[in-house]
């Protein structure tokens, strides 16, 4: 092992952690575009908007652009604070690490704790949906009712599920290389068929198909201010950062990125970009056809809109091109179960190597050079997560999938104040080193804590979510906390197990960041 120094005050760890030497990973197996690719995919544009577009359009109207982009604000804010916290510590731990160094050892562990959590909540569902899509595409090609009913018994939906598991698994097990051909094909479908979507739904609106339904676009709808409520416009908001989450998925693959100390960082904002772009023109493309009624093809009828594109698919692109819909709802969640592994692994990695975590889980591959058993146990953790919620209640698997919005904006949060915090002695530098290392992430960070808070107090009713309860108590809240609960008795046990790190011995805010060799 060597150490290197990673304070604001040199910034150097950048070069001697580039080219992949950090942790044993393989360095320079991702450029510009491979890890703009990766942070797409991640979120799932095409899955997002099937599972989002109707919920948002049935809290805020006609104003779902504007809530896009009110959602898009905060994640942007934050991607500033990646970008300047990668620069001076390009490491795979990023949240982890990057709050350790600023609020110790403790707030560091809950921080890595959030997002690894996180992640197995949405592999685990990621995983689901594309079951799910598999035998409705199944179904639609082959025109059988009966092969699309097959994902209804719940043990071939099980199966299915820990297959493509294993698949998604053996996939990132191998490496970067893998990952990204992989990506360029799924990623490039999703975006190619969403395109010729939203050029055929502007061209059909307000033809005679669609003259009940059709609305002509209006300004108004990017105007936040136009949300009848305060209460609509948080669950609206809430609903639409869940939709750009993932993006930080290229920054834990810095140290296997070249140019490490910028590459990531660029990357991350192109990511964002090519995502809200997406969502707003795909998101008015469907309301000027269908609107956002809740009766028939509107995109807020509770019958539809939990998966709009399978309601819009054959009326807006016809039978033949609406099957491309359903390939790229499967494409999309396909492509981010495979990806989505990237952040929670190398998470993992670097808990492993600070000490946080048991020794054995920053193990490299020798050949494929990933953090092969942090893989592994991803997969594993998924696979009997999702078996088991299955098993035991559907409605604890979708409240469990409601909660995941607390952990998002609990660890990005942490890490945008971090970043303020990590570099308070620069902010009277210069005007550039105020606006980006400090103003943009504290209001990124503020933003974020404002719809944790509000999400958190929503969750205590059980009307949230799947409407269960316990003692009186929303499920959702209980599963929520209950799971940050869980990582505060982990990081005990840890902290019984390795004293140093928990003591900062080992990172913070004064010592070099830990390089582990071959």
């Amino acid at each position: 092992m060597t150490q290197l120094d990673a304070g604001p005050s040199t910034g150097r760890a950048a070069d001697s952690t580039a080219g992949g030497g950090g942790k044993g990973l393989g360095g320079n197996s991702v450029g510009l575009l491979g890890s703009a690719v990766i942070g797409v995919s991640t979120v799932a544009p095409v899955y997002c908007l099937t599972s989002t577009l109707g919920s948002t359009a049935g809290e805020v109207g006609l104003q779902m652009p504007a809530v896009f982009l009110a959602g898009f604000l905060p994640m942007l804010l934050v991607a500033f604070a990646y970008r300047e916290l990668n620069k001076v510590m390009p490491d795979c731990g990023t949240s982890f690490t990057w709050t350790v160094k600023a609020f110790g050892p403790r707030v560091g562990w809950m921080c890595g704790w959030g997002l690894v959590i996180a992640t197995i909540i949405v592999l685990s569902n990621l995983a689901g949906v594309a079951t799910s899509y598999f035998w409705l595409l199944a179904g639609e090609i082959t025109n059988s009712t009966s092969v699309a009913a097959l994902d209804d018994n719940k043990a071939v939906h099980i199966v299915t599920c820990l297959v493509l598991i294993a698949a998604a698994t053996a996939i990132s097990y191998r490496g970067m290389t893998a990952t990204k051909g992989v990506q360029y094909a799924l990623v490039g479908l999703q975006l190619v068929v969403l395109a010729v979507f939203v050029v055929m739904a502007v061209s059909k609106a307000g033809s005679a198909d669609f003259a009940g339904t059709s609305v002509d676009f209006s300004w108004s709808w990017l105007n936040p201010f136009s949300v009848q409520s305060f209460g609509a416009f948080t669950a609206g908001l809430s609903l639409s950062i869940f939709m750009y989450w993932g993006w930080d998925a290229c920054l834990t693959a810095n140290e296997e990125t070249v140019g490490s100390e910028k590459t990531p960082g660029r990357a991350a904002l192109i990511a964002m970009v090519v995502l809200v772009g997406s969502y707003l023109a795909t998101g008015i493309a469907a309301q000027m056809i269908v609107g956002s009624g809740d009766k028939g093809l509107g995109l807020a009828n509770p019958e539809t809109s939990d998966n709009v594109f399978a309601a819009l698919a054959g009326p807006v692109m016809g039978p033949t091109l609406g099957i491309l819909l359903f390939v790229a709802v499967l494409a999309s969640a396909a492509a981010s179960l495979q990806t989505t592994f990237i952040p929670v692994a190398r998470t993992v990695l670097a808990m492993s190597a600070y000490e946080a975590l048991p020794a054995s889980y920053a193990r490299v591959h020798p050949k494929f050079r990933t953090p092969g058993r942090a893989t592994v146990t991803a997969g594993v953790a998924t696979a009997v997560f999702y078996t088991v919620m299955t098993l035991v209640s559907e409605h604890v698997l979708v409240d469990t999938i409601y909660a995941l919005g607390l952990m998002i904006c609990f660890y990005y949060a942490l890490t945008a104040f971090a970043c303020a915090w990590y570099f308070k002695a620069e902010l009277r530098s210069s005007v550039r080193d105020f606006t980006f290392k400090g103003l943009f992430p504290l209001l990124g960070g503020v933003l974020l804590s404002a719809v944790f808070v509000k999400t958190l107090v929503d969750m205590w009713n059980p009307a949230y979510g799947s409407g269960s309860s316990v003692f009186g108590v929303g499920s959702v809240f209980v599963i929520g906390v209950g799971l940050l609960l869980v990582g505060v008795v982990i990081m005990l046990v840890m902290g019984r197990r390795s004293p140093a790190f928990f003591r900062g011995e080992v990172l913070n805010r004064r010592t070099p960041v830990l390089v582990v060799e071959d």
